[in-house]
């Protein structure tokens, strides 16, 4: 129970990783502020999370004891954001954890220069400034206490570069660098900041992900084999499972973690390494 009497806010909760690492911290003890869009995204062309996918994570959430706050934002709405993590506070009066976990896969699967203005604001806005206004409401609270975990999610498009897909590996660069910054800054305050690094991660139906589902889409890929051209680059063969990336953010949202801050944290099998 390594995460008795702490409380953790995850964006991107309703499914997917988001609701891996729910249902693990829920495992480990922890109460929760489970984060999501709640619908769909004008620009995004595939379903997002819905808001039975998100009320599904809290049942599934509070079946091992934890306390459970839900709401719908738009991570782009700065005034949701606050409001949000002002409920967290007033239900919880503290946060120990966030998982910037929220994210698009699309618009993607063109060239730079076929990319629109509304697409690539679209992209950073959500994968980038979203995790940016998180850290921004969440950490004077932790600042006051003195202690925290906040952790990105970034990709392995955040340190290798992916054909036609140019505005998310822009923004999960910039969500790296974002880390490195923000670890420094808060470094003093004993907040670390670190960022996870997944690989091609497994669409387990247990979590109802589809993030691979949609990148092989944008790709023009089979969707009855993507996940063998997916294993092709591979060195271990398998792709990441959803509770392998869960598991790390556990290790940086726990105590033995207590002395990392401003790393990046890759589950990927050795991908980048090739």
């Amino acid at each position: 129970m390594q995460l008795t009497d702490r409380t953790a806010v995850i964006t991107g909760a309703a499914r997917g990783l988001g609701r891996a690492c729910a249902l693990r911290f829920a495992r480990e003890g922890a109460d929760l502020v489970l984060l999501d869009l709640a619908g769909d995204l004008d620009g995004v062309d595939y379903p997002l999370g819905s808001r039975s996918q998100l009320d599904h994570t809290a049942e599934l959430c509070e079946e091992h004891g934890s306390a459970v706050v839900t709401a719908a934002v738009d991570l782009r709405d700065p005034a949701g954001v606050q409001e949000a993590v002002g409920r967290a506070l007033e239900r919880f009066h503290r946060i120990d954890v966030l998982v910037n976990n929220a994210g698009i896969a699309a618009p993607s699967g063109r060239p730079v220069h076929e990319t629109s203005e509304r697409d690539w604001a679209l992209m950073l806005d959500v994968n980038l400034s979203g995790a940016w206004r998180m850290i921004r409401a969440v950490a004077p609270g932790m600042v006051e206490q003195g202690s925290g975990s906040i952790i990105n999610v970034s990709s392995t498009a955040g340190l290798v570069g992916y054909r036609y897909f140019a505005g998310y590996v822009a923004a999960k660069h910039g969500l790296i660098g974002l880390t490195k910054a923000a670890a420094l800054d808060y470094a003093p305050h004993r907040i670390r900041v670190n960022a996870l690094c997944p690989g091609s991660v497994r669409d387990d139906p247990l979590v109802e992900g589809r993030m691979l589902t949609e990148i092989a889409r944008s790709l023009d890929l089979p969707a009855d084999g993507h996940e063998e051209a997916f294993l092709r680059d591979q060195p271990m063969n398998a792709l990441v499972e959803p509770a392998d990336v869960a598991g790390a953010a556990l290790w940086l949202a726990g105590d033995d973690s207590r002395r990392v801050t401003g790393t990046v944290l890759t589950v990927d099998g050795g991908f980048v390494t090739r």
